[in-house]
């Protein structure tokens, strides 16, 4: 019998983990009904628990939707590509990004400019199809908070009431959470990177001359991950709430958690300790304020449970 599960798991790929959410969740609601029930059976009266395959329906109506707005906004980035590519992605590279106008209001010390180079598309239709990814990604971006409000939909239900209050206005900091990494990643890590790496050379006889692709890619790496890095307090919180993870746990394996953060920051970025540096230090402060965001939801659980 245990070998034909994992027959059929390994043989769903990655489906398997769609159908484990849906029952996951299918279970989440259903629990609660039946608790709501139990406390309060008029409350319930009239509700149809959901089946397996309702939820699953369910799920696919808020991709759907999901899908629908990365669609609306990427068009809207490709209609105004010009714009997009020439104050965005090329932001960077202007001398007056405001990036370098901070630094040099410091101090002369601190001033920089923008290493000055050109970026070359050398194959057919690279322009084209690079302009459909920027297009795809800045309707991620553009649309994330809604694409949350789409997941947050998704699971509300299968929460208590004790947790819906627990995560009330979870939306709104999951988003902001996401905006402050993108921004940090663009106006922090991409100027230092852009020009650690233009400006690093390996002799007189090689200049650097980077294609359109390669300046899209490393734009993306140095913006999207950011932002996702940046919810740690949001999965921190989740997993606390619900009894999965305390604060003592995270003050246990500090030290680990650094390395693992430098090693992400060395992974996401480029070969620059600076950059690094400027990746990990503010994830490892958002670590320091997770383990206070877990103590707090976990004292909060510990109260349900002993209310309950």
């Amino acid at each position: 019998m245990g070998s034909s599960k994992w027959v059929i798991f390994k043989c769903a790929g990655y489906k398997t983990h769609i159908l484990y959410f849906c029952t996951r969740m299918s279970w989440l609601k259903n629990r609660k009904k039946a608790k709501s029930k139990k406390e309060n059976p008029s409350s319930v009266d009239g509700e149809k628990e959901m089946s397996f395959v309702e939820h699953l329906e369910e799920l696919r109506w808020h991709l759907i939707r999901s899908l629908i707005a990365i669609m609306i906004f990427g068009i809207l980035a490709f209609v105004f590509r010009r714009f997009v590519f020439d104050y965005i992605i090329f932001g960077p590279r202007h001398d007056d990004f405001p990036t370098y106008r901070f630094f040099c209001m410091l101090s002369d010390s601190t001033c920089f400019n923008p290493e000055k180079f050109e970026i070359k598309p050398i194959q057919m239709g690279e322009e084209f199809f690079t302009a459909i990814k920027v297009a795809f990604w800045m309707g991620f971006i553009a649309s994330f908070p809604y694409l949350f409000y789409e997941f947050w939909k998704f699971i509300k239900p299968g929460l208590y009431e004790r947790e819906r209050k627990a995560a009330r206005g979870i939306v709104l900091s999951c988003s902001f959470l996401f905006i402050l990494g993108i921004s940090f990643g663009y106006f922090i890590i991409a100027p230092f990177a852009i020009n650690f790496l233009i400006g690093f050379d390996v002799g007189a006889m090689v200049s650097t001359a980077p294609t359109l692709s390669s300046y899209v890619n490393y734009m993306t790496l140095f913006t999207v991950p950011t932002g996702i890095l940046f919810q740690l307090p949001i999965f921190v919180f989740f997993f606390s709430i619900i009894g999965l993870l305390t604060p003592d746990v995270m003050r246990k394996y500090r030290k680990h958690a650094f390395i693992v953060i430098l090693i992400i920051a060395a992974i996401a970025t480029p070969p620059d300790v600076v950059t690094q540096f400027l990746v990990g230090v503010p994830v490892y402060i958002l670590y320091e304020a997770s383990i206070l965001i877990s103590a707090r939801a976990s004292k909060k659980y510990q109260a349900s449970l002993e209310e309950e």
